[in-house]
């Protein structure tokens, strides 16, 4: 395993470098983006597809607060026309998780999360993502001016919090995936990050 930090993922991300492809450790290539598991579910088999074999596949809104519930959705399948083709692995990058027994080039438990307005609901299709598991860096190519413009772009929350019930108790509670996806209010107050 190694920990990889950037400006994509500045609380960290994992990738599991054991199962990765060696020619993808070291890649820079197109984001593709699928908003939520609702998004990747409709769009990735489909023919018209706007997806390469040197792009890197996006999932935004998988994380602890986004699914919610952090499922292992983070093994994305390779797009049907790219595995006819006889593609076996892409960079793919998300703030889910998956399992242990999973393999390839795969980035997961990105932190802060899309839900939390962390920099990975910020990529949009087209944008350069450079991985070096060697540096253990994760970069999005796109310069701060741009970033700011689509973060003040946003409107609202991107979670709608209940007003009551266990999905409430969840939503207000649950910490991000570097801290464990507990609950706050059992971590002891001198164990608990700070914000930002």
């Amino acid at each position: 395993m190694a920990a990889l930090r950037g400006n994509l993922a500045p609380r960290g991300a994992i990738i599991k470098q054991s199962a990765a492809s060696p020619g993808l450790v070291r890649h820079r290539g197109r984001a593709v983006v699928f908003t939520s598991l609702e998004d990747l579910a409709r769009r990735i088999d489909d023919p018209d597809l706007d997806v390469r074999a040197d792009d890197v596949l996006v999932l935004q809104n998988a994380g602890p607060k986004g699914a919610p519930g952090m499922p292992e959705a983070g093994y994305m399948p390779i797009p049907r026309k790219l595995a006819q083709a006889g593609v076996k692995d892409m960079v793919r990058i998300s703030d889910a998780r998956m399992s242990g027994t999973a393999s390839g080039t795969i980035v997961l438990h990105v932190t802060p999360e899309s839900a939390e307005g962390g920099p990975l609901a910020l990529v949009r299709d087209g944008d350069e993502i450079e991985l070096d598991v060697e540096r253990r860096r994760l970069q999005l190519h796109v310069a701060e001016a741009e970033l700011d413009r689509r973060r003040h772009a946003v409107t609202g929350p991107s979670v709608t919090i209940p007003e009551r019930g266990y999905g409430a108790l969840f939503l207000r509670s649950v910490l991000q995936a570097d801290e464990g996806c507990d609950f706050d209010f059992l971590v002891p107050k001198a164990d608990r990050r700070t914000p930002g």
